[in-house]
């Protein structure tokens, strides 16, 4: 494809030119002047199967000692970790304590990297974490917050979208991140999908594919290689027609051939149109068009017959999390990445053991099952992506530039503005925008939500208290919201996913508040679908309860904005199977 042969120019060019990064310390490492298929012929088999893995580590920078480094991999520090299983890549958590704060981590990437390029093949990491934005954020402020996918379709702008991946991934970056795990291409035409959701930018496959592309252009266009990180869409075939969740389960997604083509593979073809570096598969099961019974990510069919032959995707194929029930359910854990191999993936990430996976890939090899020939194809394929993203030339990050680059005035001011497209009015009789009160009382789900509205309220003059009452609020803590409530002009009520039967407490919040004949606004800050569970006089949607979102709604409720937003899926009527309360493209405004 003529952009993926663009970048590849640009990426040799960088080889060639290929100035000395500086490292955590003030040294350097030499760039790689080798191309990928030079750089493949000098590695062993270990070192060539350890690209094809990608997992996370324990400790804020490369030379922590973590006792869970020790329990699961059998060393002592993430540098080691990198070390022992010539790593292809490394993915942050919060939860490997791993994402601290923007130096940190570019100090951490900036270690790992040494470890990298000092030991086995000498290849630089590719360095991931799921940076969507919205729901899925793993680095919260100072980098600069995003509402989120479904929060991009309300607002129907692909330069938006653009821009909002371009500061992502510029900050990423210079954090020392190069691959984010974004954007999810998935159409959630299903309301009930637990997995999806607001990760989705809609139940339109055009408009779902419109942003989709514009968000890989913006991750991988919107600077120089360096300077950008690899997108990576998913969840191939399409995972936004199910009610279970993968993570827990294995979701059967019935879509026949054609229901696949209009649905689903949309965004996928965008997205590969658009030069998309990575392609992420789904544990989900398709039957209609894979008859193995298995997982996607398990399915010749899925991967070989489908991305890359009918689709013609020539770039990385990495699997969701192998340690995921969806994958697991079938097989043990040393056969799941060589039959991922032989379905056409390139890149594994986190198997539940990661010794026992490469050692079943090597085992593989050696029996015959799999060929050395199979391996290389994958690994040039990781080679070239870290090529065209300057990560070979390039891979350590000046870390005195970091708020140079993170969480900068420009950023944010750009947040704030996108956000404002995106706040959704669905029902106004007549008491928005509100003429400010003397009292307001923000309850719901959300402590910082909550905490964030009321002092964006107090802002504007008014009185405001907050209440969390969180998702899945007590007799005790409704019945204090009441009385919030009576003491004050006018109430504000978040709910975060009210439809599920699991929080159904909150729609019990929001008609106890409606009973204490004081005007209410109630305000889904995740799916839209609680709009349609109790009648107010004011329902509006964010889609994201992220303070660039709070402080949008504060300004279409005080009427300093008006709102622009359109629903990017329809909100069904639970009581009237197939009637919609509120349609696709439903938005009100003044």
């Amino acid at each position: 494809m003529k952009t993926r042969a663009r970048r590849a120019v640009v990426a040799l060019s960088a080889l060639a030119i290929g100035a000395a990064a500086l490292s955590v310390t003030g040294g350097a490492i030499p760039p790689n002047r080798l191309s990928p298929a030079e750089l493949l012929k000098q590695m062993t088999l270990e070192e060539k199967v350890g690209q094809l893995f990608v997992t996370y580590a324990y400790g804020r920078t490369a030379d922590t000692s973590h006792p869970k480094n020790q329990e699961e991999f059998g060393v002592d520090t993430p540098a080691q970790v990198v070390q022992k299983y010539h790593l292809g890549g490394i993915i942050h958590f919060s939860w490997t304590d791993s994402l601290y704060e923007p130096k940190q981590i570019a100090e951490l990437s900036n270690g790992l990297q040494n470890a990298a390029v000092s030991s086995g093949a000498k290849v630089p990491l590719l360095i991931s974490t799921d940076q969507e934005q919205g729901q899925v954020t793993r680095i919260l402020e100072p980098a600069t917050q995003f509402p989120g996918n479904m929060a991009l379709g309300a607002g129907r702008n692909a330069d938006d979208a653009g821009r909002s991946a371009a500061i992502t991934g510029q900050e990423m970056r210079a954090m020392g991140l190069n691959q984010n795990f974004a954007p999810s291409g998935d159409v959630n035409v299903n309301p009930a999908n637990p997995v999806i959701g607001v990760r989705s930018f809609s139940s339109d496959p055009a408009l779902a594919a419109r942003l989709t592309a514009a968000q890989i252009r913006g991750y991988e266009d919107s600077a120089k290689p360096g300077e950008t990180v690899s997108a990576t869409v998913k969840h191939f075939p399409g995972h936004g027609d199910t009610n279970d969740d993968s993570h827990t389960s294995l979701p059967v997604i019935e879509h026949d051939r054609q229901q696949w083509e209009q649905l689903d593979a949309p965004p996928f073809k965008e997205a590969i149109a658009a030069g998309a570096d990575a392609v992420m598969s789904a544990h989900i099961v398709v039957p209609k068009l894979d008859d193995s019974g298995g997982p996607s990510t398990l399915a010749p069919k899925v991967l070989t017959g489908m991305l890359r032959e009918e689709l013609g995707y020539q770039g990385v194929i990495v699997t969701d999390s192998l340690q995921m029930d969806g994958v697991r359910k079938q097989h043990p854990d040393a056969e799941i990445p060589v039959l991922a191999l032989k379905a056409g993936a390139d890149m594994m990430l986190m198997p539940a053991n990661l010794q026992v996976a490469i050692d079943g890939v090597l085992n593989a090899v050696r029996t015959g099952r799999l060929s050395e020939q199979r391996i290389d194809q994958s690994v040039e394929r990781i080679l070239a992506l870290k090529s065209a993203r300057g990560v070979l030339a390039n891979p350590l990050v000046d870390v005195s530039k970091v708020d140079n680059v993170v969480g900068t005035p420009e950023h944010l001011a750009a947040a704030q503005s996108i956000t404002d497209h995106t706040t959704t009015v669905l029902r106004n009789d007549g008491m928005l925008p509100l003429k400010p009160p003397g009292t307001m009382f923000v309850t719901g789900a959300g402590d910082t939500a909550t905490a964030t509205l009321a002092e964006r309220i107090k802002a504007r003059g008014p009185n405001a208290t907050a209440l969390e009452t969180g998702l899945k609020p007590t007799r005790e803590q409704i019945d204090q919201a009441v009385e919030g409530a009576k003491r004050s002009d006018v109430a504000v009520v978040l709910t975060n996913a009210a439809w599920s039967p699991a929080n159904k407490a909150q729609l019990d919040l929001v008609r106890a508040l409606q009973q204490t004949g004081k005007p209410v606004v109630a305000v889904a800050v995740r799916d839209p679908y609680d709009a349609a569970y109790v009648e107010l006089p004011g329902w509006i949607a964010t889609y994201s309860d992220k303070q660039v979102a709070m402080e949008s709604l504060t300004k279409v409720l005080f009427g300093e904005i008006p709102p622009t937003g359109k629903l990017p899926v329809p909100v069904p009527d639970p009581n009237r199977p197939g009637v919609d309360r509120y349609p696709f493209g439903h938005g009100l405004s003044w």
